[in-house]
């Protein structure tokens, strides 16, 4: 096995660069937890949210096409805890995947992994533990459904490599994390439309957006090590870019309402949804980390406007 640049790191000790000031697993949980909650990211809430919106999204859009099911309090639930441990195992495949890659990086060097916290093999039954979990509560859905789960490890699976192989990494990143707004359709209604495939391309737009803000702060390291994505791929033009998905973000998310028969309170989330969008634009600074890690943490606003729009839609 190839050795690992590391730096070796008390467990319980340093919290990771991008973390939340004064989160909880840095202030609270035990400290032999701490290593394997930071490989879960519960020390960086963003990521849960922006995987179980379009869950939220899915489920509010089926409730307006075909009406609210005592079933959907189960699922609203089911899909919150499942999103927390899919999160989890996709990020500790990815950091399984990216170790020496995490050494070499200021912002992830202090990763449990790439800093010598775990070793690999208890990353990898942490990550099985989280995914059996999350299996458990997909089989409480329909078999369609139970399907669709499965599938969706495919580009999980992937992702961790699409930086290698392409400059559209953050466009495998969307697959896999707005497969939620398709898969809580199904779990609804035990089919799949028009709608929610509209809805699901929205959302992998909005990743490209949200998550070329992301790779800004990393686009030097990156340069000097060859990992690829769109912030390298788009430098100076990022903004265009970035307008560009706001475009396709929200048409697909107005023609998704349209076809499910919405009403003007999900037109109005959609609204809310892409002026958020543009209001991260106009604040950009491409040159600066800090700025780039706000407006990425300030995603979720944007995803729960959305959310907002639809859940009300759906109550009335």
């Amino acid at each position: 096995m190839e050795a690992l640049p590391v730096n070796k790191v008390e467990i319980g000790g340093q919290g990771v660069a991008d973390a939340v000031p004064l989160n909880w697993v840095d202030r609270t949980a035990p400290a032999a937890w701490r290593p394997y909650l930071r490989l879960s990211r519960a020390d960086r809430p963003i990521g849960t949210w922006l995987l179980l919106l379009p869950c939220w999204w899915g489920l509010s859009l089926a409730a307006i096409s075909s009406g609210w099911r005592w079933i959907d309090l189960w699922l609203y639930i089911a899909c919150t805890v499942g999103a927390f441990l899919m999160r989890g195992a996709g990020c500790t495949w990815n950091d399984i995947q990216d170790r020496v890659i995490d050494a070499s990086v200021e912002r992830t060097r202090a990763r449990p992994l790439a800093a010598g916290q775990v070793t690999l093999r208890q990353a990898t039954i942490w990550m099985v533990v989280q995914a059996l979990a999350a299996f458990l509560i997909l089989l409480t859905f329909n078999w369609n459904a139970i399907w669709l789960g499965i599938i969706a490890c495919i580009p999980v699976a992937i992702y961790p490599f699409a930086k290698r192989f392409t400059w559209w990494p953050q466009f495998f990143l969307g697959i896999a994390f707005n497969w939620g707004a398709l898969l809580m359709w199904v779990a609804h209604t035990g089919s799949i439309a028009v709608a929610p495939i509209y809805l699901y391309i929205a959302g992998i737009a909005w990743t490209l957006h949200y998550d070329t803000i992301y790779a800004h702060q990393d686009r030097e390291d990156d340069a000097l090590i060859g990992v690829r994505s769109t912030a390298r791929l788009f430098g100076e033009e990022t903004q265009s870019w970035l307008l560009f998905f706001v475009a396709i973000a929200a048409m697909f998310a107005f023609l998704a309402v349209f076809l499910a028969g919405a009403g003007l309170l999900a037109v109005g989330g959609v609204l809310g949804f892409g002026l958020h969008m543009m209001w991260q634009i106009r604040n950009l600074d491409i040159d600066d980390p800090e700025v780039c890690l706000f407006l990425f943490r300030a995603t979720r606003w944007g995803g729960l406007i959305l959310f907002l729009g639809l859940f009300l839609d759906a109550m009335i």
